[in-house]
This record gives C-alpha cells, sequence and structure tokens, in this order.
C-alpha cells in the first residue's frame, strides 16, 4: 500500500485509469513562426498572468488560446534546437546538422592539421598502393607537421594512428627525434586507450637509446599502473620484451613495498640491483614481514581482478613462492589463492611463462594427492596446446613424476594428447614426433632424461625436473619405475598403431625415427604391425631418386644417416648399458633382423656399399637372425664390389675434401690429408667377417 504523502522531489507514477491533468498556467505560449536562433525573450503581461490564473482557477482554459499536443511538441523541440523551420524537408535539415558539427569540429585546437594527417595515414596504410617515392615525400610531409607538435597528437584518436605511421617509415634519427620529444609524458600515455600502442611502435625498433628514455619513467609507479586497465599491458610487455635485465629489476622491486617506489623515484639506485628476494631478505631481515605481506597483497590484487597473464605477475609469484617454506602458513595461503581461482585462467596462464610453469611444477610436487587431482582437472581441454609450449610442457611432465594415480593422470592427459579415431591419433602422433617440446610429452617416458631428448639448450627444464624428482621423494608414494611402466602401458597403444598406419611420415625425419626406435623398444603391446610396417618403407632400389613432382621429394631411408641408425638399432634390438657395457636385448625379442630382410634382399649389395652399410653388419652380428649364412654367400660373390667400396672416397668425403680445397688457405685449419678417412667404413668391417 503506498504512502500517504510521498517525499519531496519524488515521482509517482500515475494509475492506469487516471489521467494527469496539465497545469496550463505554468505552460509558456510558443510563437511557431520563430526558430531558435531568432526567438527573443518575451515580455511579461500581467493581464496575461491574470488570464492564466483565472483559467486555471476554473479547471480550463479558452479554445483560442490554447495549444494543441501536437503543437506543442514542435514547440519544445524547436527550443531544444532539433527541429528547423517550417517547409524545410529532411534533407536540408540533416544537411544543416552536418555543417554545425563540421564548423564545431573546425573550431577544435589543431583542426585543420589533424585533418590533413588523417589524409596523408588514409594514403600511406595502403602500403602495397603506394610508390616508394611518394610514400616518401607523403612522409616527409607528415614529419612537418608533427614535428614539435607530438605531444598535442597523441592523444587524440585519430591522430595518434598518423604518428605510429611516421614512426613505421621514419629513420632512426626521426624515431629518436619523437622520443625525445615525448620524454616525461610516457607514463600518461601508458594510461591513454590509443596512445598505449605508441611505445610500442617505438620499442619495437630495439633501439638502446629510446629503451632508456622510456622505460625509466616507470620506475616509481609500477604498483599504480599494472592495476591500471590500459597501462598495465602495455607496461608488462616492456618488462617482458624490451627491458634489460637491470630495468627488469627495478621494476620488480617496487613490488616489495611502497620503499623501493620512494628508492626509484628519489633516484636512490643500487649499482647491482637485484629483484632477487631472498638476497634482499638476507641483507635486511627485519623487513621480511612488510616486504612478504606487500608483495601478497599485489599478488592477490591482480588475481581477483582477473589480470593473471602478465609475466611480472609470474616472476613475483615465483619470488613470493621461493621465500616460503613447505607447510608453512605462508605457504598454504599462496597455495590456497592459487586453487581458489574459480576460472582456472590463473594456473593455465602461469604454465605458458618461465617462471610461471617453474611454479606450477613446483606446487604439483609440494601438493596432496587430492590437490594435484584439482590442478590437473584445471587443465582439462588445454594439454595440447601445453605440449608443444616451451615452458608448458614440463607441467605434464611433472605430472608424470608425481601423481601416484596413475590412472587418473593418463585418462587425464593422453587422450587429449593423441586424440580419438585412428586418423587423428596419427595425425597428432606424427606432428608430436617432430616438435621439438611435444615430443618430450611422449617420449621422457622412454627416455627420461637423456641428453638426446633434452640437449643443451633444455638446460631449464632439465633443472626443474631434478628438483622436482628430490620433492617427490617425500611427498609420493608410489616406486619410480611402477608409475613409469603403468604410463607406458596406457600410451603405447596409440603410438604403435600411429607407426604402423604412417611409417614413412615417421622415418622422413630424425626426430621421427628416433621416435619409432624408443617406442618399438621400449614400449608395451603387439609391435608385430608396426614392425612390418617400418620394414617396408625400407623397400625399394636405393639408388633411385625420388620424383621430381612431389613437393617434398623424400630420399630413400638407406640415403639417411638417421634411417640407418634406426634399422641399425631395431635389428640390435635393444638399448646399450653404459654399465654393463653392452646391449641388453628387450623381452620379448623383436627379431626384426628376420622381417626386414626378405624386403631388402634383393637389393642387399645397394645396401652394403651405401651410406647404410652399417645395416647390412649388423645383420651379420644379431644373434636371432636365421639367414645369416646365407646373406655372407651373397656378400662373398660381391666381395670385389665391397673392396672397391671399402677403398675408393663416398660420395660425402669427396664433398668434404672439394670443400677443404676451395676454403681460402688462411681460414680455420681442418685435418691434415693424410688423417681423412677414405672408404666406406661399412664395408671394411663386412670384409673382416667375410
Amino acid at each position: 500500500m503506498a504512502p500517504s504523502s510521498a517525499s519531496v522531489g519524488s515521482k509517482r507514477k500515475a494509475g492506469q485509469n487516471s489521467k494527469a491533468k496539465p497545469d496550463y498556467s505554468k505552460s509558456k505560449k510558443v510563437r511557431l513562426s520563430e526558430t531558435k536562433s531568432s526567438r527573443k525573450p518575451a515580455e511579461e503581461d500581467p493581464e496575461s498572468d491574470s488570464a492564466d490564473v483565472s483559467d486555471s482557477e476554473d479547471g480550463g482554459a479558452k479554445l483560442e488560446n490554447g495549444v494543441s499536443k501536437k503543437d506543442s511538441k514542435n514547440a519544445n523541440s524547436a527550443s531544444n534546437g532539433k527541429t528547423f523551420e517550417r517547409g524545410q524537408t529532411s534533407r536540408e535539415s540533416h544537411a544543416k546538422q552536418k555543417q554545425l558539427a563540421l564548423e564545431r569540429r573546425a573550431a577544435k585546437p589543431l583542426a585543420d592539421e589533424v585533418q590533413r594527417t588523417k589524409k596523408l595515414w588514409e594514403r600511406l596504410r595502403r602500403k602495397s598502393h603506394v610508390p616508394k617515392e611518394e610514400r616518401q615525400t607523403l612522409v616527409d610531409e607528415l614529419f612537418t607537421i608533427i614535428t614539435g607538435r607530438i605531444k598535442e597528437f597523441v592523444l587524440k584518436h585519430d591522430a595518434v594512428r598518423a604518428v605510429q605511421t611516421a614512426i613505421k617509415y621514419s629513420t632512426p634519427e626521426q624515431r629518436k627525434q619523437i622520443a625525445r620529444e615525448l620524454k616525461g609524458t610516457y607514463a600518461q600515455l601508458a594510461e591513454s586507450r590509443y596512445a598505449k600502442f605508441l611505445i610500442g611502435k617505438l620499442l619495437v625498433q630495439n633501439d638502446d637509446e629510446i629503451r632508456d628514455i622510456i622505460i625509466p619513467e616507470f620506475y616509481g609507479k609500477v604498483r599504480k599502473l599494472i592495476n591500471h586497465a590500459e597501462a598495465s599491458w602495455i607496461l608488462d610487455d616492456i618488462y617482458r620484451g624490451a627491458a634489460t635485465k637491470e630495468q627488469k629489476a627495478y621494476l620488480l622491486r617496487e613490488w616489495y613495498g611502497p620503499e623501493f617506489s620512494l628508492r626509484e623515484l628519489t633516484k636512490d639506485k643500487d649499482a647491482n640491483p637485484t629483484a632477487d628476494l631472498k638476497k634482499i631478505i638476507e641483507a635486511e631481515p627485519s623487513k621480511r614481514g612488510p616486504i612478504m605481506k606487500s608483495l601478497a597483497d599485489m599478488i592477490n590484487s591482480l588475481v581477483q581482478k582477473k589480470l593473471t597473464g602478465f609475466t611480472m605477475l609470474h616472476d613475483a609469484m615465483l619470488e613470493y613462492f621461493s621465500s616460503t617454506q613447505p607447510e608453512t602458513e605462508e605457504f598454504n595461503e599462496f597455495l590456497e589463492m592459487v586453487k581458489g581461482d574459480e576460472t582456472g585462467d590463473l594456473l593455465k596462464n602461469m604454465a605458458f611463462t618461465r617462471s610461471g610453469a617453474k611454479v606450477s611444477c613446483l606446487l604439483l610436487a609440494y601438493s596432496s594427492a587430492k590437490d594435484r587431482k584439482q590442478i590437473l582437472k584445471i587443465y582439462k581441454d588445454t594439454f595440447l596446446l601445453m605440449s608443444g609450449d616451451p615452458n608448458a610442457h614440463l607441467v605434464i611432465l611433472t605430472a608424470y613424476d608425481v601423481i601416484d594415480d596413475t590412472k587418473l593422470s593418463s585418462k587425464a592427459i593422453f587422450p587429449e594428447l593423441l586424440g580419438e579415431g585412428d586418423d587423428n591419433i596419427t595425425q597428432n602422433v606424427v606432428a608430436a614426433a617432430n616438435n621439438p617440446f611435444a615430443r618430450t610429452t611422449i617420449l621422457y617416458l622412454f627416455e627420461g632424461l637423456s641428453k638426446s631428448l633434452f640437449p643443451a639448450s633444455h638446460s631449464f627444464s632439465v633443472e626443474i625436473l631434478e628438483q622436482v624428482r628430490e620433492i617427490r621423494k617425500k611427498t609420493s608414494k608410489k616406486d619410480e619405475d611402477v608409475r613409469r611402466n603403468e604410463l607406458i602401458a596406457a600410451l603405447s597403444p596409440g603410438l604403435i598403431t600411429a607407426i604402423a598406419a604412417a611409417p614413412s611420415d615417421l622415418t622422413a625425419t630424425a626426430f621421427g625415427c628416433q621416435f619409432v626406435t624408443d617406442v618399438l623398444l621400449s614400449g608395451a603391446g603387439d609391435k608385430s604391425k608396426a614392425l612390418e610396417a617400418i620394414a617396408q618403407s625400407a623397400s625399394g632400389n636405393p639408388k633411385e631418386e625420388p620424383a621430381e613432382d612431389l613437393i617434398t621429394p623424400q630420399p630413400h631411408i638407406s640415403s639417411t644417416s638417421f634411417g640407418g641408425r634406426m634399422l641399425k638399432s631395431l635389428i640390435q634390438g635393444g638399448k646399450y648399458d653404459k654399465a654393463a657395457g653392452k646391449i641388453i636385448p628387450v623381452e620379448p625379442p623383436l627379431q626384426f633382423a628376420d622381417i626386414l630382410y626378405p624386403v631388402i634382399q634383393e637389393h642387399i649389395l645397394d645396401w652394403a656399399t651405401g651410406p647404410s652399410s652399417f645395416v647390412v653388419v649388423g645383420l651379420l652380428e644379431a644373434g636371432d637372425f636365421s639367414k645369416a649364412s646365407a646373406l655372407k654367400k651373397i656378400l662373398k660373390k660381391n666381395k670385389s664390389a665391397l673392396e672397391k667400396a671399402a677403398t675408393e672416397e663416398t660420395a660425402e668425403q669427396k664433398a668434404a675434401r672439394e670443400a677443404e680445397e676451395a676454403a681460402p688457405k688462411g681460414g680455420k685449419k681442418g685435418k691434415k690429408k693424410g688423417e681423412r678417412p677414405v672408404g666406406n667404413s661399412g664395408c671394411k668391417l663386412l670384409l673382416e667377417k667375410l
């Protein structure tokens, strides 16, 4: 029920059947013949006032003095300047409105200059349609307009594009001139929706002088800008892609508290700044509490705002995590904050940066079984993308190492890595086998931390995985070999099927051949079809040239060094054990020698005298090869061909000699002529065995 009285100024809604009575005593008389521009203030007429009063008192108005509803509406709109004189068409009305808009625009500062720069920009942006000479003329004209007034142009959304175009086609000296002219305004530009891109245009040229002009202007302002909707992104781009090691340290240190921001503002900078929080706390232990609180608050602020993709944030999280101890209150609060992100974007974004991936791996290693399950669930539908990333693939490898529930990890990860359906599995496996990072998510279970899988360029990965293996001794219960064999058993069927379906695609590359060797030697399941498919990929004449009409001509497998090594390893049927000093055969034995020989028997002499002669040596040395005597007879009949190949230069040796002779005498000294090997080494071994 409505209150009996309404407050002053409040509006009450009229009922459905009620009609509001107009108060004509308060309405103004409007002359329809007058326009807004020509209307003059009406003089007060006492008689009209008295008439109005009498009308209102007796509840009506004389018809000749009244105003119709339609005329009243026209009068009101005329008073607002939205309509024009009677008899004016819609086109004329719009034309007049357009003219007024142009006049207002022309009255703005630098109106003519902005309009001209926009016309120049429209021409310059069509790069392929503008000749080089004309483009240079337009750029010169653009610089004459903006030089000395760049600060006024860059804050206009339609003019800043022209300045960016000027930077794109400018000379190094012109870029430096623009950077110097904008000095002192970069923090303001970073907060602008459009001008922030100008900073990126200047820094992308990798000019040290420009970099040292721009980045110091952000010192002392990081805590404010990292929370700004526009500035935060350009600040993180600068931190990630342009700043030097020292500049990164200055920017990251401001996360540790206002004191560090004040140091930058007062120019009280260290000669060798460090953002290593452990070192800072060791130098001033009494400040640990305020620093950790400030850092935690900054991290939590960005997480709550869903700004979780910043590299600077992930670096700060790593510093905080590295300064905590497991099972402490700080550690548990940090873990809960990471898990508390309902969308899961925090962990997903962290996986794709260097520092974020390290934090994710260590969190998995230290977490309980329940927390690991929750973290693994967050990465659902992301594993395939993660497998090919230089940093994110480490999270998958860590999951292999620390999660004891192998059914959980295999069901969560393998279906995404391999896909569903034979065609999809084959396509994904071939792509993964040739990707330098995705291949580790498959072969890590077979090879571990071998140098063939983790070369020197992957030292960061090895460092993290070794640290994870130390942690899991306290946090995981299952035996390492048992966990690995269970995962191999779940992964192998899909890999073996892919090898059987696409042997030629896999054996065409060195990575593919290594993949085939590891899976067939260490995988679990029926490998007969895959072994037969690999053998068939070696069929044909080794000396036959590949067809020229192919987009990517593929040489015969015997002509490649990696193909020969793969076939020899499969013939040997095991991996070399350094401790034992011999090859340890797999169980059950592959017996690949008997599968391969019938396929290459027709061209066995070409194999014996060609680049892959060690494949034939492997056949003779194989203990499970049933046709060794028949092979020896063939080789003895062609002993002269073997002797010739053993003494003559191979194609590779000839090319190396010619390159050495063509090299300038003052260059690097190579091997002496007498030390250069001559002849096929495999043929020499075959002659010894015969």
